[in-house]
């Protein structure tokens, strides 16, 4: 019989990282532990209040499944066991670890994948004045980042925008509004970052609003983040997004993430692999995807003032492999 240990952990944060929903001074997240025959596996996940997650609602998920993983509970099963989400990404993950503890092989070995030796990874250059988020552009493009991700909300969009191309002119730009623009307007703003040479636009509308996407002529390309979590979601989004946003916390974990970059690619969307603010763990658990993606934002461990132990390496805008 395997043994299961599930608890939380908060994650200090070396500064406020500010979103559009507020400022948050460190990562919670929930563990999973699966141990067998001496063997254990490890997943992690954050919950999410934007899709009515809360460290207490995912514990009380992954808590209903301890005996079933007690007695086995496999990953095929656990897919029609939980919904997409937090919970079942951390055991998802915990059960993807156990198997590779138990071959002895790395994660992406198992998955006969082969990682480069360093992926670029953006780097989040939070909400602030014009004059800051350019600032702080500027010394991430000189420590070394050369993909830089903006978080935007629904204020000062071309004094922001412009100030940070001015400071950076030659870093590669993606934009990531999180839900907080509307459709009026959206053209004007699309064709200012087209302007200013920016990659990419992620999530400019709230997820229920994506019908005003349809037909709607850009000139760069848009990425689905929040209206996107399972290959479920894709019929919604042909003809509104060139691109999805990956996370295993949206999808459940690897098995479905795999499953839904594979169905992506299909339908002709490019892809994105991001995270939330977590540790490595997490990052761990979503390397083998990293060959498919267009954007890499993996940048969440950055974030921590300490990391869990064996940490991965990352410098400024690298993570090295």
């Amino acid at each position: 019989m395997r043994s299961v240990k599930v608890y939380e952990e908060a994650w200090p944060l070396h500064s406020p990282f500010v979103i559009s929903r507020g400022s948050r001074s460190e990562a919670c997240v929930v563990v999973v532990e699966i141990e067998e025959d001496g063997v254990k596996g490890v997943g992690e996940c954050t919950p999410y209040p934007r899709y009515g997650e809360s460290l207490a609602s995912v514990m009380a998920q992954v808590m209903t499944l301890v005996p079933e993983l007690q007695q086995g509970l496999t990953r095929d099963a656990l897919q029609n066991r939980l919904a997409a989400g937090a919970a079942r990404n951390a055991i998802d993950c915990a059960l993807w670890s156990l198997e590779s503890a138990k071959q002895q092989r790395a994660l992406p070995d198992l998955l006969d994948i082969t990682l480069p030796s360093m992926v670029v990874t953006a780097q989040t250059v939070v909400i602030g004045e014009p004059e800051q988020m350019a600032a702080s552009a500027k010394a991430l493009y000189d420590a070394g980042a050369t993909l830089l991700k903006v978080k935007l909300d629904d204020r000062l969009i071309s004094e922001r925008m412009v100030a940070i191309r001015s400071a950076v002119p030659d870093a590669t730009l993606i934009v990531d509004a999180n839900e907080s623009w509307h459709s009026e307007g959206l053209a004007a703003r699309c064709q200012l970052l087209a302007d200013l040479n920016v990659a990419m636009l992620e999530q400019p509308l709230a997820a229920k609003d994506d019908a005003a996407l349809k037909n709607f002529i850009h000139p760069l390309p848009i990425c689905a983040d929040e209206s996107c979590h399972t290959r479920e979601s894709l019929g919604e989004l042909k003809g509104r997004y060139e691109m999805v946003n990956i996370k295993l916390d949206k999808t459940g974990g690897l098995t479905e993430a795999l499953a839904l970059a594979h169905e992506a690619k299909a339908q002709g969307f490019a892809l994105m692999l991001g995270c939330m603010l977590c540790t490595s763990r997490a990052i761990n658990a979503a390397l083998p995807l990293v060959n498919q993606v267009s954007f890499a934002d993996l940048d969440g461990p950055t974030w921590l003032a300490v990391d869990v132990s064996p940490a991965l390496h990352f410098t400024t805008g690298t993570l090295h492999l």
